[in-house]
């Protein structure tokens, strides 16, 4: 049976004198009675403390040490109060607790503190507390220590706290730490220790988080010993250490045991875990279950759920639920889906109630919408507030925005931003101002992230920029065959390009081997190139083909090029229909040469249309 009081005082009458064996978990629950707030304590830790010292009942206990109380025994009128001060009776342990404490009994002191500041009367507690302080009793000292702090006199609280816990009181270290923290003083986690050393689960998971940056396998174990006396946010983040690490099984039991206790956090963290297994059902109850329980990233997850089954009026309300839950994702998914379904002015609201509460991706996005809508002006503080926030598509959409206005440097600046974090399409934008103003290195380098992050057009413009720096290669040498030369790193990203789909470099790849003497691949790529839309590609598809004989497909070829603005291939019409006798035909695509150009098409076209004419006229 536990007692409450101080425990060598219950089976030793001192007078107070501090007794050298004395017990470091003196009277827990009458000082944690003091105050109900729990940030100070830990009710389940004083409930633990309590020792057992018979097998008697209380009742038993009470019969055999009523008859010596009546009769003045200061210890049996001390063990007799703290016995009617835990099951409530005041009246009938008061006049015990004071007999005792008249006769110098410092657990009954204490025990009376604990009786008057549960009627009301906390300065004469005190003063008691303080009596039963003053002669040792560490549950007394961090008593009036919160009493104290209550009452706003920290460095009173304190010296009462520090004595508490250097008696070695586990509440007491408990709230010598706490207060330190609270005013941001060393020794915070000393006395954390001190406490979680004796079982105290609170300081265990708040030595913890001191710990997990410094020295996060130590912290793990505290997280283990509090989660193991029922700390339900230790239980949280211990789930979360081992799912980081990939443990993913034992961190959803520790979440389970976790959301079991109430902690909607963990209910949700469990909820993602039961989602990437596959079991949806499952997630979507622990995800409710959070939701219910205010978690607005539970609510969201919900919402994302139900969007992605096409069940958009479920998702809506979730997202609803989720933004009234102060998750400003919720408004940013809800202006999301009301986009989605072209309702405009309702996603316009949402994403400002996003924006307006700092949410970087929905002030981008509103951004565009004002853009999309012509309000150029309206957009730009929001994309600079989105950029500012640390948003990169918002730092390159500035600078698209810079750029259409042809303020340059300002547009530079702002891709520059992005490009440092990595933002590919800024990297290119960067990479061509930079070779547009001679910076040929710079530019490289610009170029070369952008074309490791998959852009094909970085990829073409890398391999033209270094095709240009290169120094010309050596002649060929008498008797060398032409395949026999070594492909350039310029080759190597033009063909990453043209694999990418980029039609230029898909023509240019095909130029590379047909220098080379590989037709056959020469005309892959042109075909390809051509029958992508490339004018260049079908213009010398068709000069492949005609010099292997087959001009009625180059003709089909060099017409698509022409009908597209291609001028050669428009000359090279002529040429043919006039070798085939065809002169109207002729004359028709000289003329269309002559319109598309360059000069020098131009000039030879419009003779060639001379001598059709004056063939025709003869």
């Amino acid at each position: 049976m536990g007692f409450m009081g101080d425990r060598s005082t219950l089976l030793e009458t001192g007078r107070f004198v501090r007794s050298e064996v004395e017990s470091g978990r003196e009277a827990e629950k009458g000082a944690q009675t003091v105050n109900a707030q729990t940030a100070l304590t830990d009710a389940d830790f004083a409930d633990e403390a309590f020792v057992e010292t018979d097998v008697a009942s209380d009742a038993e206990l009470e019969a055999r040490h009523r008859v010596a109380a009546d009769k003045g025994d200061p210890g049996a009128m001390s063990v007799l109060g703290a016995l009617l001060l835990r099951r409530g009776d005041l009246a009938g342990a008061e006049p015990y607790l004071r007999g005792a404490t008249a006769e110098g009994d410092r657990a009954a002191a204490n025990n009376l503190g604990v009786l008057l500041h549960q009627r009301g009367y906390p300065d004469e507690a005190a003063g008691w507390w303080r009596v039963a302080a003053v002669a040792g009793s560490a549950p007394a000292a961090h008593a009036l220590g919160r009493h104290y702090r209550e009452r706003g006199d920290e460095p009173a609280a304190e010296y009462w706290m520090r004595q508490a816990a250097e008696s070695g009181h586990a509440l007491g270290a408990y709230g010598l730490a706490d207060l330190l923290e609270h005013r941001g003083d060393k020794g915070v986690e000393r006395w954390f220790r001190a406490a979680a050393e004796q079982g105290h689960r609170e300081a265990a998971y708040r030595l913890a988080r001191h710990l997990r940056k410094g020295d996060p396998v130590e912290a793990e174990q505290w997280y283990r010993q509090a989660a193991a006396r029922g700390h339900r946010r230790a239980a949280l983040h211990l789930g979360a250490l081992l799912e980081a690490r990939g443990e993913l099984k034992e961190a959803g039991r520790w979440y389970l045991t976790s959301a079991k206790q109430g902690e909607a956090r963990a209910a949700c963290a469990l909820g993602f875990l039961l989602r990437d297994a596959g079991d949806e059902e499952s997630a979507a109850a622990w995800w409710r279950r959070a939701a219910e329980d205010g978690d607005g990233n539970a609510a969201n997850a919900l919402g994302a759920l139900h969007a992605a089954r096409g069940e958009t009026q479920t998702a809506e309300k979730w997202y609803r639920v989720a933004t009234d839950a102060g998750d400003h994702n919720g408004a940013y998914n809800l202006a999301l889906l009301c986009a989605a379904q072209e309702r405009t002015a309702q996603a316009e609201q949402w994403y400002r109630r996003a924006a307006y509460a700092g949410h970087r991706e929905a002030a981008n996005a509103l951004a565009i919408l004002l853009l999309q809508g012509g309000d150029a002006e309206g957009a730009e503080p929001w994309f600079s507030k989105a950029a500012e926030a640390g948003s990169v598509d918002a730092a390159f959409n500035l600078g698209i925005l810079f750029a259409s206005r042809d303020e340059d440097r300002t547009a530079l600046k702002w891709y520059e931003r992005a490009a440092s974090a990595g933002h590919t399409d800024a990297a290119l934008q960067v990479g061509i101002a930079l070779v547009r103003d001679g910076e040929e290195r710079a530019a490289e380098r610009h170029l070369r992230c952008a074309a490791g992050g998959g852009s094909a057009e970085a990829a073409f413009r890398l391999a033209a920029l270094l095709e240009s720096l290169a120094p010309p290669p050596e002649p060929v040498a008498l008797g060398e065959p032409l395949g026999g030369v070594e492909r350039t790193e310029s080759e190597e990203w033009y063909e990453r390009a043209a694999e990418q789909g980029h039609r230029r470099a898909q023509v240019r790849v095909g130029m590379l081997a047909a220098a080379r003497g590989d037709l056959a691949a020469a005309a892959r790529w042109y075909r390809e190139a051509a029958e992508a839309g490339s004018r260049n590609g079908a213009f010398n598809l068709g000069l492949l083909l005609a010099r292997e004989g087959n001009e009625p497909e180059a003709a089909l070829w060099w017409t698509r090029a022409a009908v597209a603005g291609h001028g050669r291939a428009a000359l090279r019409l002529g040429l043919l229909a006039a070798r085939q006798g065809d002169l109207n035909e002729g004359q028709k695509w000289c003329v269309r040469a002559m319109e598309l150009g360059p000069a020098e098409v131009s000039e030879r076209a419009a003779r060639l249309r001379d001598a059709l004419a004056e063939e025709l006229s003869a």
